[in-house]
């Protein structure tokens, strides 16, 4: 079985979608809007949001959408989890990622568990946490439960 995250924005999911693609070496595809829906979905100004959208990187597929109106809420209680392969790569994410966030809530920096950590909540309203745990890595594997 496999989990994809679900993305919720309020008008600018394929903004949003963009914005990471680029920052992640990724792709949009399967954009569906709610302009080509049989009835209204999303409100009175949202025919041109976006229904639903795959965005890939690496081995990774987030889904994503707008909101219908009057309902978007802020995310809480999840984040999307980041581990870049180099402290330099992890910079630029930070760097484009962070760049106009809604909020800091930990500065990158080194941890006791790894070289660099950074969590904030980007200027699309998604919460995100990159982690490079370089130096920090575990050498040996914990068993599965």
């Amino acid at each position: 079985m496999l989990a994809y995250p679900y993305l919720m924005f309020n008008g600018d999911c394929l903004e949003a979608a963009k914005h990471y693609a680029q920052v992640l070496n990724g792709r949009v595809f399967n954009v569906t809007r709610a302009s080509t829906a049989p009835v209204d979905c999303m409100g009175p100004n949202g025919k041109d949001w976006v229904m639903n959208l795959s965005l890939k990187f690496g081995d990774t597929l987030l889904m994503a959408s707008d909101c219908p109106e009057g309902m978007y809420e802020s995310p809480r209680g999840f984040r999307v989890c980041l581990a870049p392969d180099s402290l330099v790569e992890f910079e630029r994410i930070h760097a484009a990622l962070s760049d106009g966030a809604r909020s800091i809530e930990m500065p990158a920096n080194e941890t006791f568990w790894a070289d660099r950590f950074a969590m904030f909540t980007d200027r699309y309203g998604t919460p995100w946490m990159l982690n490079f745990l370089g130096s920090k890595a575990a050498t040996t594997e914990v068993p599965a439960v």
